[in-house]
């Protein structure tokens, strides 16, 4: 068993900016090869590059409200308390909408893939 303390037992909140587009940061909360945890921040318009998860992802929207689209689909909405189950291997992006911040528990399974920015 591994308790995670908020925000009491882990590294301060990330700039991330290499597999992302825009102002996005995420306070870690467990870093592994098999499970990665985190608190996610997108400010408006800012977005993951494509990618995909080994085993999987599950994205817990906990304010704002945003957007995710897989390969070949249309963009979706997401909302606070919305809860969304990326299957192993889909590539996907996921982040804020145009004109609002979008936050989200990532726990991503395995390790993660990335591909190139979105268009």
């Amino acid at each position: 068993m591994e308790i995670i303390r908020a925000y009491a037992d882990h590294a301060p909140s990330e700039q991330r900016t290499a597999t992302f587009t825009g102002t996005v940061f995420a306070d870690p909360l467990r870093a592994g090869p098999d499970v990665t945890l985190a608190n996610v921040f997108f400010a408006p318009g800012a977005r993951t590059f494509w990618h995909s998860h080994e085993r999987g992802q599950i994205l817990v929207v906990t304010a704002g409200s945003g957007l995710i689209c897989s390969e070949g689909g249309e963009p979706q909405r997401l909302s606070a308390g919305d809860t969304v189950w990326v299957p192993p291997g889909e590539v996907h992006w996921h982040g804020g909408g145009p004109e609002t911040y979008l936050i989200h528990l990532a726990i991503s399974l395995g390790r993660t893939a990335w591909r190139e920015a979105v268009a």
